[in-house]
């Protein structure tokens, strides 16, 4: 039993509950902690490929958007690690997925209050308590034993999961997968005759041109079925990035519940795009493999959803919609990569403890205060924040690791009881509705 009571006790660590800590530094007056239940760090380690980058420009590291002069920035660490003329040379705004993972360890290595191999089972709301607290009962995931927290103020920073078939559930995961765990089963996968890989995002197109480079060494059919009706790049045009802002976010989050909705289906292209440079690359890379021949071991197919899969002898049968000419057909494959997307995890606890006790704006979707509070039946000074599960709330902030930093700023500045760190506005050219007189 730890008897402290802590300001702040952050449950994951992920970049979003990483940068916080980084942050934290610079407030000595507040005490925090922080778990994830993983033994150690590792971001997306399953998409760990070569030559595959951030879409996120280096600025958007850990904290330069509330502290250019933190020891944490991402050219600290370049300065740290005699990389920066290398970078300067490479003459690239993008980051490389794998210097981005170990630019993560390096901060990790650096902070004390985070725990690893620890994972949270419980948390339990002392509301009518003289202090009203949270109880965080932690579990050490080697040794099951059980131990106690105590804290003012709750971060919920619990990621995202797979979202997966139902169909996959039953089917080995070595030979039907999600793109989270590509790296792990892709020497296995490269043996097969086929593979497909079913998505349009940029984690499908990442895979699939991994794989066709493979084809220079192995020989596989490769085929790529995407719902969408085509391949489309990320808009990257200046004032469209504008929308990954705090401004925009503030004008978002003031809409009502469906004109939110609405909003973030004209935001697609800005959000679920691909990068242009990858789908560059994936298109000289057909064409280089395709001369001289009559036809390249490669299938590319849009607007055709996989409905089920099914296992055959040797093979899987996909049963495939081309949903535009409402065609219906078998195809078969060795191997079935899914790029279908990720949903918010939410501990199976949380529901047991707060369902009943925070508002909700849909079954799915809870209410968040502009500065990441889930807005409770009851008034309370002990804060429950969630980083988790705000695509509804506030737009393009849910999962932009830039603008996470910003919302960092505003937990900090709310918990010290004052601005620690600015909390920037009329940080864009553009305005979204007319100042009231």
């Amino acid at each position: 039993m730890s008897r402290e009571l802590y300001d702040i006790i952050g449950i994951g660590i992920g970049p979003y509950n990483l940068g916080l800590a980084a942050l934290l530094e610079k407030t000595p007056e507040l005490d925090g902690v922080f778990f994830d239940k993983t033994s150690k760090f590792e971001w997306h380690p399953g998409m760990l490929m070569e030559r595959m980058n951030l879409t996120t420009p280096f600025i958007g590291d850990l904290v330069t958007f509330a502290d250019p002069t933190s020891k944490f920035t991402y050219l600290n660490y370049l300065h740290e690690h005699n990389r920066l003329y290398q970078f300067y040379f490479f003459s690239k705004f993008e980051v490389p997925r794998l210097e981005y993972n170990d630019y993560l360890q390096w901060g990790v290595g650096q902070l004390k209050p985070l725990h690893f191999g620890y994972e949270v089972v419980d948390v339990i709301d002392h509301k009518t308590a003289k202090q009203p607290h949270y109880e965080v009962i932690v579990e050490d995931t080697s040794t099951k034993t059980r131990t106690a927290y105590f804290t003012k103020n709750i971060v919920m920073g619990t990621g995202s999961e797979p979202m997966i078939l139902d169909a996959m559930e039953d089917q080995p995961q070595e030979d039907v997968l999600h793109t989270s765990r590509y790296m792990y089963e892709k020497d296995n996968l490269i043996q097969s005759p086929h593979i497909t890989v079913v998505g349009s995002g940029q984690s499908a197109i990442e895979v699939f041109l991994d794989l066709l480079k493979e084809q220079e060494n192995k020989e596989f059919q490769l085929t790529l079925f995407t719902r969408s009706s085509g391949l489309f790049q990320l808009e990257d045009a200046k004032l469209g990035q504008e929308m990954f802002s705090p401004d925009f976010v503030d004008y978002f989050h003031s809409l009502d519940f469906q004109q939110r909705n609405d909003t973030l289906e004209t935001l697609g292209t800005l959000r679920k795009g691909i990068n242009p440079d990858t789908l560059k690359e994936l298109y000289d890379t057909l064409y280089h493999k395709s001369i001289g021949k009559k036809k390249a071991p490669v299938t590319i197919q849009p607007n055709t959803e996989v409905k089920d899969i099914s296992k055959n002898k040797d093979t899987y049968s996909l049963q495939c919609h081309q949903w535009q000419k409402e065609n219906t057909f078998d195809y078969e494959t060795n191997k079935v990569i899914l790029a279908t997307g990720y949903k918010p995890h939410i501990p199976t606890w949380f529901y047991d403890r707060f369902e009943e006790e925070v508002e909700w704006e849909d079954d799915k979707r809870y209410k968040v205060t502009r500065d990441h509070q889930l807005i409770f039946n009851d008034q309370r000074n002990h804060h429950f924040f969630t980083l988790t599960n705000l695509e509804h709330s506030h737009g393009t902030e849910a999962t932009n690791l830039g603008l996470s930093v910003q919302r960092n700023v505003q937990i900090i500045n709310l918990l010290a009881g004052r601005e620690v760190y600015q909390n920037k506005r009329n940080t864009i050219f553009q305005q979204f509705e007319m100042e009231k007189d």
